[in-house]
């Protein structure tokens, strides 16, 4: 029994969405014990960190599941696409401890730059993925 493409998209996209729900409970629950040993003292950054993963990762990643669509990025859009994720998320629990610690870094700045470049890169080459031809040797 052969599985069709969409089958395989369907599945791929779900586990992907499945894997960015996993990272978002485990951003929530660090969060959670490293704010409980903070002495009182919280930040936003740490608190909301779990959304990066949540809304821009497993969201849409389950929705397209859900969609069944037949169109799959490619492996280029999505290291782009999961490395802008990852560096928001990583810059959202850095500015948190710094925040947490009491002081401030200009180096923060790298990961939002850095996130919202890879992000943007891996949407325009999904984009790029829709609108061109398809040929017989693409896969």
């Amino acid at each position: 029994m052969s599985t069709s493409h969409a089958d395989t998209t369907q599945k791929q996209a779900l586990k992907t969405g499945t894997v960015y729900l996993l990272a978002a409970l485990l951003c929530a629950l660090f969060g959670a014990v490293y704010e409980q040993f903070s002495h009182g003292v919280y930040s936003y950054f740490m608190i909301y960190a779990f959304l990066i993963p949540l809304t821009a990762g497993a969201f849409p990643f389950c929705l397209a599941a859900l969609c069944a669509s037949p169109v799959r990025p490619g492996r280029l859009a999505l290291n782009c696409y999961h490395s802008g994720i990852a560096a928001w998320t990583v810059g959202c629990i850095f500015q948190g401890a710094l925040e947490i610690y009491g002081t401030s870094n200009r180096g923060v700045s790298v990961y939002w730059c850095a996130g919202t470049i890879f992000t943007v890169l891996g949407l325009i080459f999904f984009l790029v993925r829709l609108i061109k031809p398809k040929n017989k040797t693409d896969k």
